[in-house]
């Protein structure tokens, strides 16, 4: 029977890894195989540096302050996960794993649960709400085998 494969998605707003081989061969730093996304991500502060501008009142000459209608930060992150999301049905489709498990910070969590079409959402092995984005590629591996999560064995 054929060992099924196991992805590994770690996310955060900005950063986001695909470890395709948990428990790599020997030299793996050499061998390592994972998909790595990264964004600029900006702050609100610096997004939000200029101040949103007034407008006239309808009638008379009163002025006012408008306001942002979004976050720019939550919709940046929202593309972000979208991308990860269009990268990982590419794969799903070409047949390169047969179950994902989701490691992600989670507020990134709930944005990709809620945007993960129904054929890759019928693949999670598991989910945990844990930020990992920035352990070096060996301890992420080495966390995420301690997480225990199902479909991710520690013996081979």
């Amino acid at each position: 029977m054929k060992a099924k494969r196991t992805w590994v998605l770690v996310a955060d707003g900005a950063r986001a890894r695909i470890i395709r081989q948990l428990h790599p061969d020997r030299d793996a730093e050499q061998k390592l195989d994972d998909l790595v996304f990264e964004i600029d991500h900006k702050q609100l502060r610096e997004v939000m540096a200029d101040r949103p501008g007034r407008s006239f009142a309808s009638h008379g000459t009163r002025r006012s302050a408008m306001e942002y209608h979004s976050d720019p930060v939550q919709a940046q992150e929202e593309q972000f996960a979208e991308s990860l999301i269009e990268t990982l049905v590419q794969h799903q489709v070409a047949g390169s794993f047969d179950a994902l498990a989701i490691i992600a910070e989670p507020r990134m969590l709930g944005v990709l649960r809620q945007r993960l079409p129904a054929p890759l959402s019928g693949l999670i092995a598991g989910e945990v709400a844990k930020d990992l984005t920035k352990l070096p590629a060996l301890k992420l591996r080495a966390a995420v085998a301690e997480l225990g999560l199902p479909g991710l064995r520690a013996d081979r």
